[in-house]
């Protein structure tokens, strides 16, 4: 079982709980938040299971596996986005990286704090030897995130997933852990 508190200089990453349905709904049941997904917005019904879901898998030993944390500002309660780790192999320690972030609090370099503190923590704490982030090639604040963590673009998967009527096109950026490292020493 994974315990999880991260802090940093305006954000706590936190395990989500069930009071935090209200605030997963305010961003997960909107259609320009599901666009980038690849699937309809959540009803609230779903989040609430989403909630449970989270809350019962925190093990981090098999592939597939998956940890999604709260992101909240300092001193306040209120989630305003999530950010994922999802086990892809634990043979060869490879990790895809995910955030989700309510469009409300979009701008304010959120997103690549939150992604930056939990890709060190994957490094760090969990020996993740490469870590992955796939994205629709329209979600460009997204790819200024991983460009932003020092990520590279590996892939460019044209028209590989069926949203509704809308192929979607993908970017693969990734980094090693040498590489993590490397970047951030001063």
């Amino acid at each position: 079982m994974l315990s999880l508190s991260i802090s940093t200089e305006r954000l706590l990453l936190r395990l989500f709980t069930p009071d935090d349905l209200d605030d997963l709904y305010a961003y997960q049941g909107l259609p320009e938040v599901a666009r980038y997904l690849y699937r309809p917005p959540l009803t609230r019904e779903q989040c609430a299971q989403s909630l449970t879901r989270r809350a019962a898998s925190t093990a981090w030993t098999d592939d597939g596996d998956d940890l999604v944390v709260a992101v909240c500002p300092v001193g306040e309660a209120k989630v305003i986005g999530e950010v994922v780790l999802k086990l892809t192999s634990t043979r060869a320690r490879q990790v895809e990286i995910g955030w989700i972030f309510n469009p409300a609090y979009g701008g304010r370099g959120y997103a690549t704090e939150a992604a930056r503190a939990t890709a060190a923590f994957a490094f760090a704490e969990l020996g993740v030897h490469r870590l992955f982030a796939r994205l629709d090639v329209l979600n460009t604040g997204s790819v200024r995130v991983c460009e932003r963590l020092g990520m590279r673009r590996e892939a460019h998967l044209v028209e590989n997933e069926l949203d509704n009527e809308r192929w979607g096109s993908e970017y693969v950026y990734a980094t090693l852990a040498r590489e993590w490292k490397a970047d951030r020493t001063y």
